[in-house]
């Protein structure tokens, strides 16, 4: 078993590419991340563990985004206790070149009140790649997000998981320059904490961000002065309960009636929209969701209708509970 994580660091183009290594056109265009072209949309590995009583049917779903046009796949060691590792490293092949993302910072925790705990220090965050090479069956994940625990939504760091972004950012460059990971990625983080890690070289920002939820607006804005990927989790406002959704807001509804699309597909579409710097990576274990996902990077938005979505109030507020 392969993945095409180990060879999609040293694939990139000279110019923009309209279509993946296997011909086919990139859902939402083309966007850069680690100086490779990449499809707009990819697609995000957490849901496929609601698989694992059917091995073949994730691995199916797998194939199934690469033939529609994803060569961006997010995904960690955390999500189902290794098993979307697994999956990937079974389904994706190196002629895919997928460019395979992983994250650290947190690791299972089947027992518990929740699906994973924080592993937040340095001596974890090392763990965590060394767990993320075995499971994906690979010498380098080619970029991996350190998910910090003190702002946005999901667990908040207590007592020896409270750690100095410095040191974390310490221990991802050390595991960068012994060539275990490719780059460097933060999620959970706000403007002092990314203005912090710009020295080290940030690839990519993954935050809770949609339509409804845009608080994060000048941390987005910073990410593309500095050419860094903005890929945002939550793309649809949040599943907690109580929290808005972007695809209850009227303004999208009528959107979606409009152009005979979901509003879901009309979320996706403004957050491509409205920066040239965003990746999404939703994720699904519905094959017909996932058509559905990719198919809304193809939604063209009028300059009224983007105003009309532009309009829409941010009030995500502040999620205390759940994971990401």
């Amino acid at each position: 078993m392969t993945s095409s994580a180990s060879s999609s660091s040293s694939s990139s183009s000279s110019a923009s590419s309209a279509v993946t290594a296997h011909g086919t056109p990139r859902p939402g265009g083309a966007g850069r991340l680690l100086d490779r072209d990449v499809s707009r949309v990819g697609f995000g590995a957490m849901q496929l563990p609601r698989l694992a009583p059917d091995r073949a049917a994730a691995v199916a779903l797998l194939r199934r985004a690469v033939e529609l046009g994803v060569d961006h796949v997010d995904t960690a060691e955390f999500y189902g206790d290794g098993f979307s590792n697994e999956i990937i490293r079974e389904a994706l092949r190196p002629d895919d070149d997928v460019l395979v993302v992983s994250k650290v910072g947190a690791t299972p925790d089947s027992g518990g009140p929740l699906p994973l705990r924080l592993a937040q220090r340095p001596d974890e965050l090392r763990a965590g790649v060394e767990d993320n090479l075995k499971s994906l069956g690979v010498d380098q994940v080619p970029l991996v997000n350190l998910r910090r625990a003190e702002t946005g939504p999901g667990l908040r760091a207590e007592g020896d998981q409270v750690v100095d972004i410095d040191d974390q950012l310490a221990v991802m460059t050390a595991l960068r320059d012994e060539g275990k990971i490719g780059a460097i990625g933060l999620s959970n983080v706000g403007l002092d904490e990314l203005r912090r890690g710009l020295p080290a070289g940030i690839a990519c920002v993954q935050n809770a961000y949609s339509l409804v939820a845009r608080d994060d607006e000048e941390l987005l804005r910073l990410c593309l002065a500095e050419g860094i990927a903005w890929v945002p989790y939550f793309p649809l406002g949040s599943a907690f309960p109580g929290m808005p959704k972007v695809t209850d807001e009227p303004a999208v509804v009528t959107a979606a009636e409009t152009l005979g699309v979901s509003p879901a597909q009309v979320g996706l579409a403004w957050l491509l929209h409205h920066a040239p710097n965003v990746l999404l990576i939703p994720g699904t274990a519905d094959p017909d969701h996932l058509a559905a996902n990719v198919a809304a990077g193809d939604v063209a938005l009028d300059a009224a209708t983007v105003a009309a979505l532009d309009a829409v109030p941010t009030r995500a507020g502040d999620i205390e509970m759940g994971h990401e």
